[in-house]
């Protein structure tokens, strides 16, 4: 954790009463990400697993599809870079993706998906469920797990999960970070992700819905709100999605067969 965090010095108020302390802040670094020879974006991130940053962002984005395409992943830390090299003729350049990427002077940021559409075209199919106790239990323990959290009360958090434990759990300044660092492990170590949870910490946006969408996860659970374009594209894809999962209490959007009494 040292290298997520740093030390300032702060002057503390409570009512009439002043201190100075030192203050554990999180960390603040740009990545900026390279596929082949081109830049793809610059992620405003929290140093550390960056290369399940780089690797989750490019399969959420839709510009690789499984780790066999990647033929090398560097991280340079001090120049604030990763690179993904993949395997000569992986890459479909006339895709709308590449198109966007390779137009000179494009806004990068065209790369990302569109807001107000599911990209996943079949429904997930599974018969996946859950008991309503299972999902308080999981919640429990995500909510004991943040480190960085606890010391800096500045980073979002996300989990794989199966119906009984967290399996995966990371932690950025970014929600979405959050989700990339899980799916680029995933990739990265060969971990299945059928029949499988995601939690997160964050607003559940549309955007989220669309990276969890390219996998066969039928299940996402935040502590937070979605959006209304979340609800909907859940609903296209076939995902469970749960949110205000606080105490014994939670809001089933979509889907509500899969949580059982």
């Amino acid at each position: 954790m040292k290298e997520e965090v740093r030390k300032f010095d702060v002057l503390k108020i409570e009512g009439r009463n002043t201190d100075r302390i030192q203050d554990t802040i999180v960390r603040e670094f740009a990545l900026t990400l390279f596929l082949n020879t081109h830049e793809v974006t610059t992620l405003i991130c929290t140093p550390s697993n960056l290369e399940y940053l780089a690797a989750g962002f490019l399969f959420s984005e839709g510009l690789i599809k499984e780790k066999e395409q990647i033929k090398n992943l560097t991280v340079d830390h001090k120049k604030g870079s990763a690179r993904v090299i993949t395997r000569e003729g992986d890459l479909d350049e006339d895709s709308a993706h590449w198109k966007s990427l390779l137009t000179p002077g494009a806004n990068r940021l065209a790369l990302l998906p569109s807001d107000n559409k599911a990209e996943k075209k079949t429904p997930i199919n599974t018969k996946m469920a859950i008991k309503r106790d299972q999902i308080y239990s999981l919640m429990d323990k995500f909510d004991l797990s943040p480190q960085v959290f606890m010391s800096t009360g500045g980073t979002h958090s996300a989990a794989l999960c199966d119906k009984k434990d967290l399996l995966l759990f990371r932690e950025d300044i970014g929600r979405h970070n959050a989700i990339d660092k899980i799916f680029g492990e995933c990739i990265l170590r060969n971990i299945q992700t059928d029949d499988r949870i995601i939690m997160t910490s964050g607003r559940v946006s549309s955007q989220t819905l669309n990276k969890v969408s390219k996998t066969n996860i039928a299940l996402i659970i935040s502590k937070s709100a979605p959006t209304d374009l979340g609800i909907e594209i859940s609903k296209q894809v076939g995902i469970t999605l749960i949110g205000f999962v606080r105490g014994r209490r939670m809001n089933i959007y979509t889907h509500d067969w899969r949580v059982i009494p």
